[in-house]
């Protein structure tokens, strides 16, 4: 990134946290990060075909049920692959309808809409994957009652849909936590508000109960996510707790262009705008990173580079 000349080594080194740590666990782990991901979710559902198998063929030799020896495993797996399936879009969902304290009850209602969606999904889905089994083994597969059994498996998917919301959200918790969370450095509390709100000319970063102050000038771009924003340096994401809307009234307009609905730049850090035959342009940033320009935003854009 470009720093600012009249800054010194030496109080860069203490407002930089990659200072501290060039390679942190963090950015040993991000390379592997989506594998590990994949994996847990593989892993999860193995485990619950496994044990939902050796349930159901011990409650079959106990209840001397005349049932194939085959029929637990196709029941089970169907269900977890599934559910698997579904997960990316449960994925995507949380990232839309985020818990919060002052939206709580919002998103409550919608994710037990969603919970019905996602279990009218699952058992279509596990439905179809017996039917298709039973066909090719010559046997036939009756679900029996779609009423009664669509609520009967709502029953046990709104548990189901539950635990993995928790999972997602516990999981994301964990990765803003270990990654750092950004928030405005407020004034103290024996210095009065100002009438105006200033420009916040340092953000205060918590990772991992540590702090550190990044200045506002060296954030290269922003990134709006759900109920975030994230604060983009030196090839890091802090995510910072407002809206778009609100950190662009925040920022120095002669340093930070809003280029999307989604991104703002620092327009120091800005090395190449390539124009697109749709009217909209890629930006490409110091450090390599391509962030979209939209058309309603490029004459701003090019205004205020011709301006710097």
């Amino acid at each position: 990134m470009t720093h600012d000349g009249s800054m010194s080594p030496s109080t860069a080194s203490a407002n930089d946290p990659s200072a501290i740590a060039p390679v942190s666990a963090w950015d040993r782990y991000q390379p592997w990060r989506r594998t590990v991901e994949v994996l847990a979710w593989v892993i999860l559902f193995a485990v619950n075909a496994i044990a939902g198998t050796l349930t159901t063929v011990i409650d079959i030799h106990r209840f001397d049920l005349d049932i194939p020896h085959w029929a637990p495993a196709v029941w089970e797996t169907s269900s977890c692959v599934t559910a698997l399936a579904l997960a990316p879009l449960l994925v995507w969902y949380t990232r839309k309808v985020p818990f919060h304290i002052d939206t709580w009850r919002r998103a409550l209602a919608l994710h037990l809409l969603g919970s019905v969606v996602w279990s009218v999904a699952h058992v279509v889905g596990m439905v179809t994957i017996r039917k298709l089994v039973y066909v090719g083994l010559g046997e036939s597969y009756d679900f029996g009652s779609w009423g009664m059994n669509l609520v009967y498996e709502y029953l046990k998917d709104v548990r189901s849909y539950t635990y993995m919301v928790l999972w997602i959200e516990g999981y994301r918790l964990l990765m803003r936590r270990w990654q750092g969370e950004a928030s405005v450095l407020t004034t103290p509390d024996d210095v009065p508000e100002p009438a105006v709100p200033e420009r916040p000319e340092r953000f205060l970063v918590r990772k991992l109960g540590k702090e550190f102050l990044i200045a506002a000038s060296e954030v290269e771009w922003l990134q709006a996510s759900s109920n975030y924003v994230n604060l983009h340096l030196r090839g890091r994401d802090y995510p910072l707790r407002t809206t778009m809307a609100a950190i662009e009234t925040q920022l120095d307009p002669a340093r930070f262009v809003r280029v999307h609905r989604s991104y703002m730049v620092n327009l120091d850090c800005v090395g190449e705008i390539e124009p697109l035959e749709s009217g909209d342009a890629r930006i490409t940033m110091h450090d390599g990173s391509k962030i979209p320009c939209s058309r309603r935003y490029r004459g701003a854009l090019r205004q205020e580079r011709r301006a710097a």
